[in-house]
Protein backbone atom coordinates (compact mmCIF):
# COMPACT_ATOMS: atom_id res chain seq x y z
CA UNK A 1 0.00 0.00 0.00
CA UNK A 2 1.55 3.07 -1.00
CA UNK A 3 1.06 5.81 1.65
CA UNK A 4 0.08 9.59 0.01
CA UNK A 5 2.15 10.97 2.57
CA UNK A 6 5.65 9.16 1.77
CA UNK A 7 4.75 9.98 -1.92
CA UNK A 8 4.26 13.92 -1.45
CA UNK A 9 7.12 14.21 0.92
CA UNK A 10 9.49 12.67 -1.59
CA UNK A 11 8.11 14.96 -4.46
CA UNK A 12 8.45 17.63 -2.13
CA UNK A 13 11.62 16.84 -1.17
CA UNK A 14 12.96 16.72 -5.05
CA UNK A 15 11.43 19.66 -6.04
CA UNK A 16 13.77 21.83 -2.93
CA UNK A 17 17.11 19.86 -4.19
CA UNK A 18 16.28 20.83 -7.51
CA UNK A 19 15.63 24.46 -6.30
CA UNK A 20 18.63 24.41 -4.37
CA UNK A 21 20.67 22.73 -6.92
CA UNK A 22 19.47 25.43 -9.61
CA UNK A 23 19.91 28.40 -6.88
CA UNK A 24 23.41 27.03 -6.04
CA UNK A 25 24.57 26.99 -9.64
CA UNK A 26 23.15 30.72 -10.33
CA UNK A 27 25.12 31.71 -7.58
CA UNK A 28 28.26 30.25 -8.33
CA UNK A 29 28.40 31.66 -11.76
CA UNK A 30 27.76 35.16 -10.95
CA UNK A 31 30.40 35.40 -8.31
CA UNK A 32 32.74 33.66 -10.55
CA UNK A 33 31.77 36.19 -13.30
CA UNK A 34 32.51 38.76 -10.62
CA UNK A 35 36.04 37.60 -9.81
CA UNK A 36 37.55 36.57 -13.13
CA UNK A 37 35.60 39.69 -14.57
CA UNK A 38 39.06 40.56 -16.22
CA UNK A 39 40.31 37.33 -17.18
CA UNK A 40 36.57 36.24 -18.61
CA UNK A 41 37.07 39.67 -20.63
CA UNK A 42 40.31 38.98 -22.55
CA UNK A 43 39.12 35.22 -23.05
CA UNK A 44 35.75 36.02 -25.29
CA UNK A 45 37.93 39.05 -27.04
CA UNK A 46 40.08 35.94 -28.24
CA UNK A 47 37.29 33.88 -28.41
CA UNK A 48 37.09 33.81 -32.14
CA UNK A 49 40.27 32.82 -32.65
CA UNK A 50 40.48 29.08 -32.10
CA UNK A 51 38.51 26.84 -34.19
CA UNK A 52 39.17 24.63 -30.07
CA UNK A 53 37.52 27.08 -27.89
CA UNK A 54 35.54 26.10 -24.83
CA UNK A 55 33.55 26.91 -21.69
CA UNK A 56 30.91 29.72 -23.24
CA UNK A 57 27.36 29.40 -22.63
CA UNK A 58 25.11 28.96 -25.27
CA UNK A 59 22.94 31.60 -24.99
CA UNK A 60 25.98 34.04 -24.50
CA UNK A 61 27.16 32.88 -27.42
CA UNK A 62 23.71 33.21 -29.09
CA UNK A 63 24.20 36.65 -28.06
CA UNK A 64 27.33 37.16 -29.89
CA UNK A 65 26.68 35.87 -33.36
CA UNK A 66 23.37 37.90 -32.87
CA UNK A 67 25.69 40.78 -32.82
CA UNK A 68 27.92 39.85 -35.30
CA UNK A 69 31.03 39.20 -32.43
CA UNK A 70 30.78 35.77 -33.39
CA UNK A 71 30.56 33.94 -36.59
CA UNK A 72 28.74 30.78 -37.17
CA UNK A 73 31.24 28.45 -37.52
CA UNK A 74 33.05 30.07 -34.21
CA UNK A 75 30.16 29.35 -32.67
CA UNK A 76 29.26 25.88 -33.42
CA UNK A 77 33.15 25.08 -32.05
CA UNK A 78 32.47 27.13 -29.00
CA UNK A 79 28.89 24.88 -28.46
CA UNK A 80 30.93 21.67 -28.53
CA UNK A 81 32.66 23.08 -25.76
CA UNK A 82 30.30 23.92 -23.48
CA UNK A 83 28.70 20.70 -23.73
CA UNK A 84 31.80 18.90 -22.99
CA UNK A 85 31.53 21.46 -19.86
CA UNK A 86 28.58 20.85 -18.38
CA UNK A 87 30.09 17.26 -17.40
CA UNK A 88 32.33 19.05 -14.98
CA UNK A 89 28.82 19.01 -13.06
CA UNK A 90 28.03 15.33 -13.70
CA UNK A 91 31.77 14.22 -12.23
CA UNK A 92 31.23 16.54 -9.13
CA UNK A 93 28.24 15.19 -8.27
CA UNK A 94 29.60 11.79 -8.73
CA UNK A 95 32.47 12.28 -6.43
CA UNK A 96 30.19 14.21 -3.76
CA UNK A 97 28.40 10.18 -3.47
CA UNK A 98 31.20 8.70 -1.78
CA UNK A 99 31.33 7.31 1.99
CA UNK A 100 27.52 6.88 2.72
CA UNK A 101 28.72 4.31 5.32
CA UNK A 102 31.48 6.55 7.28
CA UNK A 103 31.54 10.51 6.53
CA UNK A 104 29.92 11.03 3.28
CA UNK A 105 31.73 13.40 0.75
CA UNK A 106 28.50 15.10 0.75
CA UNK A 107 28.16 16.36 3.90
CA UNK A 108 31.86 17.39 3.25
CA UNK A 109 31.23 19.61 0.53
CA UNK A 110 27.87 20.70 1.76
CA UNK A 111 29.80 22.27 4.48
CA UNK A 112 31.68 25.08 2.15
CA UNK A 113 28.19 26.38 2.10
CA UNK A 114 28.79 27.46 5.81
CA UNK A 115 32.14 28.82 5.27
CA UNK A 116 31.36 30.55 2.39
CA UNK A 117 28.29 32.53 4.18
CA UNK A 118 30.47 33.28 6.76
CA UNK A 119 33.19 34.45 5.30
CA UNK A 120 30.47 36.58 3.09
CA UNK A 121 28.69 37.99 6.48
CA UNK A 122 31.92 39.52 7.71
CA UNK A 123 34.04 39.98 5.24
CA UNK A 124 34.27 44.04 4.46
CA UNK A 125 36.40 43.49 1.30
CA UNK A 126 34.33 42.65 -1.85
CA UNK A 127 37.27 40.03 -2.75
CA UNK A 128 36.34 37.87 -0.29
CA UNK A 129 33.06 38.38 -0.55
CA UNK A 130 33.14 37.43 -3.55
CA UNK A 131 35.09 34.46 -3.52
CA UNK A 132 32.60 33.51 0.05
CA UNK A 133 29.48 33.38 -2.55
CA UNK A 134 31.63 30.70 -4.68
CA UNK A 135 32.16 28.27 -1.57
CA UNK A 136 28.41 29.37 -0.61
CA UNK A 137 27.28 28.53 -4.34
CA UNK A 138 29.55 24.90 -3.84
CA UNK A 139 28.51 23.63 -1.15
CA UNK A 140 25.28 24.39 -2.02
CA UNK A 141 25.24 22.53 -4.67
CA UNK A 142 25.73 19.04 -2.54
CA UNK A 143 22.97 20.48 -0.04
CA UNK A 144 20.58 20.25 -2.90
CA UNK A 145 22.55 17.12 -4.44
CA UNK A 146 21.52 15.39 -1.05
CA UNK A 147 18.16 16.52 -0.84
CA UNK A 148 17.37 14.64 -4.25
CA UNK A 149 19.23 12.08 -3.21
CA UNK A 150 16.96 11.63 -0.18
CA UNK A 151 13.97 11.96 -2.27
CA UNK A 152 15.38 9.13 -4.79
CA UNK A 153 15.36 6.72 -1.34
CA UNK A 154 11.87 7.58 -0.62
CA UNK A 155 10.87 6.67 -4.08
CA UNK A 156 13.32 3.42 -4.36
CA UNK A 157 11.55 2.17 -0.86
CA UNK A 158 7.82 2.33 -3.14
CA UNK A 159 7.51 -1.07 -5.01
CA UNK A 160 4.76 0.27 -7.56
CA UNK A 161 7.45 3.62 -8.37
CA UNK A 162 9.93 0.89 -8.90
CA UNK A 163 7.89 -1.32 -10.98
CA UNK A 164 6.53 1.70 -12.77
CA UNK A 165 10.08 2.55 -13.89
CA UNK A 166 11.23 -1.12 -14.31
CA UNK A 167 8.70 -1.33 -16.80
CA UNK A 168 10.14 1.60 -19.03
CA UNK A 169 12.86 -0.02 -20.68
CA UNK A 170 12.44 1.54 -24.18
CA UNK A 171 15.47 3.72 -25.18
CA UNK A 172 13.52 5.83 -27.42
CA UNK A 173 11.20 6.39 -24.45
CA UNK A 174 13.82 7.04 -22.26
CA UNK A 175 15.54 9.66 -24.15
CA UNK A 176 12.30 11.51 -25.01
CA UNK A 177 11.32 11.46 -20.70
CA UNK A 178 15.30 12.82 -20.23
CA UNK A 179 14.28 15.22 -22.92
CA UNK A 180 10.85 16.65 -21.36
CA UNK A 181 12.07 16.78 -18.07
CA UNK A 182 15.02 18.93 -19.05
CA UNK A 183 12.91 20.71 -20.79
CA UNK A 184 10.93 21.23 -18.13
CA UNK A 185 13.92 21.80 -15.53
CA UNK A 186 15.65 24.23 -18.39
CA UNK A 187 19.14 22.26 -17.03
CA UNK A 188 20.86 19.49 -18.40
CA UNK A 189 23.03 19.43 -15.12
CA UNK A 190 20.40 18.86 -13.11
CA UNK A 191 18.57 16.32 -15.37
CA UNK A 192 21.94 14.53 -14.98
CA UNK A 193 22.66 14.99 -11.40
CA UNK A 194 18.90 13.04 -10.92
CA UNK A 195 19.65 10.70 -13.04
CA UNK A 196 22.42 9.90 -10.93
CA UNK A 197 20.78 9.43 -7.89
CA UNK A 198 18.40 7.58 -9.57
CA UNK A 199 20.73 5.20 -10.24
CA UNK A 200 22.60 5.09 -7.34
CA UNK A 201 19.57 4.56 -5.18
CA UNK A 202 18.45 1.43 -7.49
CA UNK A 203 15.56 3.42 -8.68
CA UNK A 204 16.68 2.67 -12.39
CA UNK A 205 19.39 0.68 -13.88
CA UNK A 206 22.28 2.29 -15.67
CA UNK A 207 21.14 1.48 -18.76
CA UNK A 208 17.89 3.31 -18.22
CA UNK A 209 19.90 6.32 -16.56
CA UNK A 210 22.14 6.52 -19.46
CA UNK A 211 19.12 6.82 -21.74
CA UNK A 212 17.76 9.45 -19.80
CA UNK A 213 21.09 11.35 -19.57
CA UNK A 214 21.44 11.62 -23.80
CA UNK A 215 17.87 12.71 -23.92
CA UNK A 216 18.73 15.72 -21.30
CA UNK A 217 21.46 16.82 -23.53
CA UNK A 218 18.61 17.40 -26.82
CA UNK A 219 16.25 18.79 -23.93
CA UNK A 220 19.33 21.21 -22.73
CA UNK A 221 18.41 23.00 -26.57
CA UNK A 222 15.01 24.59 -24.82
CA UNK A 223 16.65 26.98 -23.39
CA UNK A 224 18.94 28.24 -26.52
CA UNK A 225 16.03 27.96 -28.87
CA UNK A 226 14.15 30.09 -26.38
CA UNK A 227 16.66 32.58 -26.55
CA UNK A 228 16.89 31.92 -30.74
CA UNK A 229 13.35 32.79 -30.65
CA UNK A 230 13.55 36.65 -29.65
CA UNK A 231 16.55 37.48 -32.18
CA UNK A 232 17.85 37.41 -35.56
CA UNK A 233 18.47 34.79 -38.08
CA UNK A 234 21.74 34.34 -36.80
CA UNK A 235 21.11 34.16 -33.56
CA UNK A 236 18.65 30.95 -34.67
CA UNK A 237 20.26 29.58 -36.64
CA UNK A 238 23.01 29.28 -33.64
CA UNK A 239 20.11 27.52 -31.83
CA UNK A 240 19.54 25.23 -34.43
CA UNK A 241 23.09 23.87 -35.01
CA UNK A 242 22.79 23.20 -31.15
CA UNK A 243 20.14 21.21 -31.42
CA UNK A 244 21.32 19.25 -34.85
CA UNK A 245 24.42 18.72 -32.69
CA UNK A 246 22.82 17.22 -29.87
CA UNK A 247 20.41 15.06 -32.34
CA UNK A 248 23.24 13.91 -34.18
CA UNK A 249 25.22 12.94 -31.07
CA UNK A 250 21.95 10.78 -29.27
CA UNK A 251 21.47 9.08 -33.03
CA UNK A 252 25.37 7.82 -33.20
CA UNK A 253 25.17 5.94 -29.59
CA UNK A 254 21.71 5.23 -29.83
CA UNK A 255 22.82 2.95 -33.13
CA UNK A 256 25.69 2.12 -31.53
CA UNK A 257 23.95 0.83 -28.10
CA UNK A 258 21.09 -1.29 -31.22
CA UNK A 259 24.25 -2.63 -33.05
CA UNK A 260 25.51 -3.97 -28.89
CA UNK A 261 22.35 -5.79 -28.34
CA UNK A 262 22.00 -6.89 -31.46
CA UNK A 263 24.83 -8.71 -32.76
CA UNK A 264 25.48 -9.74 -28.99
CA UNK A 265 22.22 -11.01 -27.93
CA UNK A 266 21.65 -8.63 -25.16
CA UNK A 267 24.94 -9.60 -23.70
CA UNK A 268 26.67 -6.29 -24.21
CA UNK A 269 25.39 -2.75 -23.27
CA UNK A 270 26.12 0.48 -22.50
CA UNK A 271 25.29 -0.38 -18.61
CA UNK A 272 27.19 -3.91 -19.02
CA UNK A 273 30.19 -2.00 -20.68
CA UNK A 274 30.77 0.81 -17.99
CA UNK A 275 30.02 -1.51 -15.51
CA UNK A 276 32.88 -3.41 -16.10
CA UNK A 277 35.22 -0.61 -16.98
CA UNK A 278 33.89 1.11 -13.46
CA UNK A 279 33.09 -1.59 -10.91
CA UNK A 280 31.01 -0.79 -8.02
CA UNK A 281 30.33 2.94 -8.64
CA UNK A 282 26.79 3.26 -10.45
CA UNK A 283 27.57 7.32 -10.10
CA UNK A 284 31.30 7.14 -11.49
CA UNK A 285 29.96 4.87 -14.30
CA UNK A 286 26.73 7.29 -15.29
CA UNK A 287 29.21 10.32 -15.01
CA UNK A 288 31.69 8.80 -17.06
CA UNK A 289 29.76 7.70 -19.67
CA UNK A 290 28.10 11.17 -19.83
CA UNK A 291 31.68 12.76 -20.31
CA UNK A 292 32.78 10.17 -23.36
CA UNK A 293 29.15 10.76 -25.06
CA UNK A 294 30.03 14.67 -25.35
CA UNK A 295 33.71 14.36 -26.11
CA UNK A 296 32.57 11.13 -28.32
CA UNK A 297 29.85 13.37 -30.22
CA UNK A 298 32.34 16.69 -30.62
CA UNK A 299 35.35 14.92 -32.38
CA UNK A 300 32.41 13.16 -34.77
CA UNK A 301 30.96 17.62 -35.01
CA UNK A 302 34.34 19.21 -35.40
CA UNK A 303 35.01 17.87 -39.50
CA UNK A 304 31.63 18.38 -40.01
CA UNK A 305 30.77 21.70 -39.11
CA UNK A 306 30.55 23.74 -41.90
CA UNK A 307 28.21 21.31 -43.21
CA UNK A 308 26.19 22.05 -39.84
CA UNK A 309 25.99 25.53 -40.20
CA UNK A 310 25.27 25.06 -43.97
CA UNK A 311 22.23 22.85 -42.97
CA UNK A 312 21.08 25.13 -39.96
CA UNK A 313 20.94 28.05 -42.87
CA UNK A 314 18.70 25.73 -44.97
CA UNK A 315 16.60 25.12 -42.12
CA UNK A 316 16.49 29.04 -41.08
CA UNK A 317 16.46 30.85 -43.59
CA UNK A 318 16.86 35.00 -43.74
CA UNK A 319 13.78 36.85 -42.41
CA UNK A 320 13.38 40.02 -44.65
CA UNK A 321 12.84 42.01 -42.04
CA UNK A 322 16.61 42.17 -40.42
CA UNK A 323 17.81 43.63 -44.36
CA UNK A 324 16.12 46.82 -42.70
CA UNK A 325 18.22 49.85 -42.22
CA UNK A 326 16.85 50.70 -38.84
CA UNK A 327 19.09 51.95 -35.79
CA UNK A 328 19.86 49.01 -33.43
CA UNK A 329 22.76 48.19 -30.90
CA UNK A 330 25.60 46.37 -32.95
CA UNK A 331 27.25 44.76 -29.83
CA UNK A 332 24.67 44.60 -27.09
CA UNK A 333 21.21 42.66 -26.75
CA UNK A 334 18.94 41.48 -23.72
CA UNK A 335 20.52 38.11 -23.22
CA UNK A 336 24.00 39.49 -22.43
CA UNK A 337 22.41 40.69 -19.32
CA UNK A 338 22.62 37.16 -18.01
CA UNK A 339 26.76 37.55 -18.14
CA UNK A 340 27.48 40.65 -16.57
CA UNK A 341 31.12 40.40 -17.01
CA UNK A 342 30.81 40.11 -21.13
CA UNK A 343 28.12 42.58 -21.05
CA UNK A 344 30.19 45.47 -19.67
CA UNK A 345 33.27 44.56 -22.26
CA UNK A 346 30.43 44.61 -24.89
CA UNK A 347 29.29 48.15 -23.89
CA UNK A 348 32.35 49.06 -24.25
CA UNK A 349 32.52 48.31 -27.65
CA UNK A 350 29.08 49.79 -28.69
CA UNK A 351 30.21 53.06 -26.92
CA UNK A 352 33.93 53.35 -28.79
CA UNK A 353 31.87 52.93 -31.96
CA UNK A 354 28.94 55.68 -30.70
CA UNK A 355 32.59 57.49 -30.27
CA UNK A 356 33.56 56.55 -34.07
CA UNK A 357 30.01 57.26 -35.66
CA UNK A 358 30.47 60.91 -33.31
CA UNK A 359 33.58 62.15 -35.05
CA UNK A 360 32.66 61.13 -38.33
CA UNK A 361 29.71 63.38 -38.12
CA UNK A 362 31.61 66.30 -36.60
CA UNK A 363 34.22 65.77 -39.52
CA UNK A 364 31.28 65.97 -42.11
CA UNK A 365 29.54 69.04 -40.42
CA UNK A 366 33.43 70.81 -40.92
CA UNK A 367 33.31 69.46 -45.03
CA UNK A 368 30.13 70.95 -45.50
CA UNK A 369 30.64 74.32 -43.63
CA UNK A 370 34.15 75.03 -45.33
CA UNK A 371 33.34 73.68 -48.67
CA UNK A 372 29.18 74.10 -48.88
CA UNK A 373 29.43 70.25 -50.80
CA UNK A 374 26.41 68.70 -49.67
CA UNK A 375 26.73 65.32 -50.65
CA UNK A 376 27.02 63.30 -47.43
CA UNK A 377 24.43 65.50 -45.92
CA UNK A 378 21.95 62.30 -46.18
CA UNK A 379 24.62 59.96 -44.32
CA UNK A 380 25.01 63.03 -41.79
CA UNK A 381 21.00 63.06 -41.24
CA UNK A 382 21.02 59.20 -40.64
CA UNK A 383 24.07 59.02 -38.55
CA UNK A 384 22.11 62.03 -36.16
CA UNK A 385 19.44 59.56 -35.48
CA UNK A 386 21.59 56.61 -34.67
CA UNK A 387 23.85 58.82 -32.37
CA UNK A 388 20.29 60.01 -30.48
CA UNK A 389 19.38 56.27 -30.21
CA UNK A 390 22.05 54.61 -28.92
CA UNK A 391 22.36 57.63 -26.25
CA UNK A 392 18.50 56.22 -24.92
CA UNK A 393 19.17 52.90 -25.56
CA UNK A 394 22.78 52.62 -23.34
CA UNK A 395 21.55 54.44 -21.17
CA UNK A 396 18.50 51.84 -20.34
CA UNK A 397 21.07 49.28 -20.88
CA UNK A 398 23.34 50.48 -18.10
CA UNK A 399 20.24 50.97 -15.76
CA UNK A 400 19.67 47.56 -16.16
CA UNK A 401 23.23 46.28 -15.66
CA UNK A 402 23.83 48.13 -12.70
CA UNK A 403 21.71 46.31 -10.71
CA UNK A 404 23.66 42.84 -11.63
CA UNK A 405 26.67 41.44 -9.70
CA UNK A 406 30.03 43.68 -10.53
CA UNK A 407 33.21 44.17 -9.59
CA UNK A 408 34.33 47.24 -7.59
CA UNK A 409 36.21 47.87 -11.33
CA UNK A 410 33.24 47.47 -13.39
CA UNK A 411 30.94 49.08 -11.08
CA UNK A 412 33.30 52.45 -11.15
CA UNK A 413 33.10 51.41 -14.93
CA UNK A 414 29.95 51.60 -15.59
CA UNK A 415 28.90 55.03 -13.32
CA UNK A 416 30.78 56.74 -15.88
CA UNK A 417 28.96 55.83 -18.81
CA UNK A 418 26.31 57.52 -18.83
CA UNK A 419 28.20 60.70 -18.45
CA UNK A 420 29.98 59.54 -21.38
CA UNK A 421 27.24 58.74 -23.69
CA UNK A 422 25.74 62.07 -23.16
CA UNK A 423 28.93 63.60 -23.83
CA UNK A 424 28.90 61.65 -27.33
CA UNK A 425 25.67 62.53 -28.24
CA UNK A 426 26.44 65.90 -27.13
CA UNK A 427 29.05 66.25 -29.81
CA UNK A 428 26.56 64.86 -32.61
CA UNK A 429 24.17 67.78 -31.69
CA UNK A 430 27.36 70.82 -32.28
CA UNK A 431 27.70 69.08 -35.63
CA UNK A 432 24.32 69.41 -36.17
CA UNK A 433 24.29 72.58 -35.24
CA UNK A 434 27.28 73.68 -37.14
CA UNK A 435 25.38 71.92 -40.31
CA UNK A 436 22.50 74.52 -39.41
CA UNK A 437 25.51 77.81 -39.52
CA UNK A 438 26.55 76.04 -43.07
CA UNK A 439 22.88 76.40 -44.10
CA UNK A 440 22.09 79.71 -42.57
CA UNK A 441 25.37 80.89 -44.77
CA UNK A 442 23.94 78.98 -48.67
CA UNK A 443 20.84 81.13 -47.36
CA UNK A 444 22.52 84.41 -47.33
CA UNK A 445 25.02 83.55 -50.27
CA UNK A 446 28.00 83.44 -48.05
CA UNK A 447 31.17 81.69 -47.26
CA UNK A 448 34.13 81.41 -44.94
CA UNK A 449 37.21 83.07 -46.64
CA UNK A 450 40.13 80.63 -47.61
CA UNK A 451 42.63 81.79 -44.82
CA UNK A 452 39.11 80.78 -42.36
CA UNK A 453 39.14 77.69 -43.74
CA UNK A 454 42.77 77.02 -42.96
CA UNK A 455 42.46 77.71 -39.52
CA UNK A 456 39.14 75.67 -39.59
CA UNK A 457 40.95 72.94 -40.77
CA UNK A 458 43.34 73.65 -38.13
CA UNK A 459 41.16 73.59 -35.51
CA UNK A 460 39.40 69.77 -36.55
CA UNK A 461 42.85 68.59 -37.04
CA UNK A 462 43.49 69.56 -33.20
CA UNK A 463 40.27 68.13 -32.00
CA UNK A 464 40.57 64.96 -34.44
CA UNK A 465 44.52 64.71 -32.86
CA UNK A 466 42.47 64.70 -29.42
CA UNK A 467 39.42 62.27 -30.20
CA UNK A 468 42.80 60.10 -31.05
CA UNK A 469 44.08 60.41 -27.81
CA UNK A 470 41.13 59.87 -26.30
CA UNK A 471 40.08 56.58 -27.71
CA UNK A 472 43.48 54.97 -27.31
CA UNK A 473 43.42 55.93 -23.91
CA UNK A 474 39.48 54.35 -22.82
CA UNK A 475 40.41 51.56 -25.33
CA UNK A 476 43.49 50.19 -24.09
CA UNK A 477 43.82 51.87 -20.37
CA UNK A 478 47.13 53.88 -21.82
CA UNK A 479 47.86 56.45 -19.00
CA UNK A 480 50.60 57.70 -21.68
CA UNK A 481 47.83 58.70 -24.55
CA UNK A 482 45.40 60.00 -21.78
CA UNK A 483 48.77 62.57 -20.63
CA UNK A 484 49.03 63.57 -23.82
CA UNK A 485 45.47 63.78 -24.06
CA UNK A 486 45.97 66.57 -21.22
CA UNK A 487 48.83 68.47 -22.69
CA UNK A 488 47.67 72.07 -23.90
CA UNK A 489 47.72 72.48 -27.38
CA UNK A 490 48.13 75.75 -29.87
CA UNK A 491 44.03 75.47 -30.11
CA UNK A 492 41.91 78.10 -31.29
CA UNK A 493 40.29 80.48 -29.01
CA UNK A 494 37.33 79.31 -27.18
CA UNK A 495 35.33 82.33 -29.29
CA UNK A 496 36.10 81.36 -32.79
CA UNK A 497 35.03 77.08 -31.74
CA UNK A 498 31.20 78.74 -30.60
CA UNK A 499 31.14 81.04 -33.19
CA UNK A 500 31.36 77.76 -35.56
CA UNK A 501 29.54 75.27 -33.39
CA UNK A 502 26.67 77.30 -31.14
CA UNK A 503 27.36 80.77 -30.85
CA UNK A 504 25.79 82.39 -34.39
CA UNK A 505 27.22 82.93 -37.57
CA UNK A 506 30.66 84.83 -38.46
CA UNK A 507 30.46 87.19 -41.51
CA UNK A 508 31.58 85.76 -44.71
CA UNK A 509 35.25 86.73 -44.95
CA UNK A 510 36.29 87.29 -41.01
CA UNK A 511 39.25 85.45 -39.59
CA UNK A 512 39.69 82.71 -36.71
CA UNK A 513 42.75 83.35 -35.28
CA UNK A 514 44.16 81.58 -32.47
CA UNK A 515 45.34 81.77 -29.26
CA UNK A 516 46.88 80.04 -26.21
CA UNK A 517 44.88 79.75 -23.32
CA UNK A 518 46.25 81.78 -20.17
CA UNK A 519 48.33 79.30 -17.75
CA UNK A 520 46.16 79.66 -14.78
CA UNK A 521 43.72 78.29 -17.29
CA UNK A 522 44.86 75.95 -18.77
CA UNK A 523 46.00 74.59 -14.53
CA UNK A 524 42.48 74.72 -14.35
CA UNK A 525 40.75 73.50 -17.15
CA UNK A 526 43.60 70.32 -17.10
CA UNK A 527 42.61 69.35 -13.24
Amino acid sequence: MISFSSVLTAILTLMAGIGVFLVACQMMSTHLEAVSSKRLKQLFSKTGKSKWSSGAVTVMVIGFVNVGILSLTQAATIIYGANIGTTVTAQLVALGMFGKNSISTTIIFAAFAGIGAFMTLFSKRNATKQVGGILTGFGMLFVGLSMMANAMDEFAALDAVKQFLASINNAVLLVLVGAILTAIIQSSSVMTSIAITMVVSGLVTLDQGIYLTMGSNIGSCVVAIIAGVTSGTSAKRTAMIHLIFNIMGVAIFMLIGFLLRVTTGNEWTFGILFDRMFPSAPQIQLAMFHTIFNISTMLVAMPLTNALVNLACRIVKESPEEKSDEPHLRYLNEQMLSTPVVAIRQLKAEIENMAELAIQNFQRSIHIITTMDYSEVEQFRKTEILLNYLNKELVDYSVKLSGKSLNSFDQRYLITTIRTVSDLERIGDYAENIVEYADALKGQNAKFSDDAVVEIKKMEQLIVDLYNEIMLAYHKLDHEALERAKTPYRTPCAWSVHAISRGGIPVAGTELRTCRRPPHQRRQDDS
